[in-house]
């Protein structure tokens, strides 16, 4: 099984400074040679302030994001369900999870980077700063990392259960043993409407509580049976391969039920 997770455009300073940037020991050594060419592409960008802001989409106290991806061969490491911040990952909150679910998230979680293409939970990774829709001189990010992504996300038997944004979607589309997770709400007349404040907040939420839970799900059912015996709103969506996350908008939280 894996949790197939977006990245977020937020990182956590710091990590590990006795170490620097490896690829070899990174999750799904098929997209090695994709790595280094976003990252040769990313640095060169780097270079020019006025280009990398343009590239990037950086704002004139966002300097920092410039000077993180200048040193990404020589920046401290970090586990990348730890590296990412902002709200899926405020609500994941991977450090608190017990032993027994990070080790589970060890296998089972995979953040999609627009960097580094899939990444284990706990591959070590710098701070960097570049998203699904930033625009690299030379390199189309959706036409460098399509096709790859695809295979490598094909290349298994997991199950993916596919909780990334349209955005990252469109740089890798999931195997056919997949279901995508829409988070939506219900309003008075039984329709669903796509959730937009609560969106990430939701994931986050959900995918702790796979966590928790410790079940490998093979299948859109598994999945959906666990969730109802456990009071989470999970059912057939729109499409035959989609599933929606019904939540409150007002007061999303999963954190309260009860797991085992």
């Amino acid at each position: 099984m894996i949790l197939l997770l977006p990245p977020s455009e937020t990182k956590r300073d710091g990590g590990d400074v006795s170490r620097v940037l490896n690829l070899g020991v990174l999750s799904f050594q098929a997209l090695s040679q994709q790595r280094r060419q976003a990252i040769a592409a990313l640095t060169a960008v780097s270079r020019r302030v006025r280009t990398a802001n343009a590239a990037l989409k950086l704002g004139p106290k966002q300097g920092f994001e410039i000077e993180r991806n200048r040193s990404i061969r020589s920046s401290p490491l970090m586990p990348a369900v730890e590296r990412y911040t902002g709200v899926l990952y405020d609500a994941l909150e991977a450090n608190s999870l017990s032993a027994e679910a990070r080790r589970f998230a060890g296998t089972s979680v995979v953040v999609h980077s627009a960097l580094f293409g899939l990444l284990g939970a706990n591959d070590p990774i710098p701070a960097y700063r570049l998203s699904h829709d930033s625009r690299l001189p030379g390199l189309s990010l959706r036409t460098h990392w399509r096709d790859a992504i695809s295979r490598a996300l094909s290349s298994g038997e997991d199950f993916v259960i596919d909780l990334r944004s349209a955005g990252y979607a469109a740089l890798g589309p999931r195997p056919e043993r997949s279901t995508y997770i829409r988070v939506v709400t219900e309003i008075s007349d039984g329709a669903r409407l796509a959730v937009s404040h609560f969106n990430k907040k939701a994931k986050g939420e959900f995918t702790r509580a796979v966590l928790s839970a410790g079940i490998v799900h093979n299948s859109a059912n598994s999945l959906v049976e666990w969730a109802r015996a456990h009071g989470i709103r999970l059912e057939p969506g729109a499409r035959g391969d989609e599933l929606d996350l019904v939540v409150v908008e007002e007061s999303v939280s999963m954190r309260q039920q009860p797991l085992k």
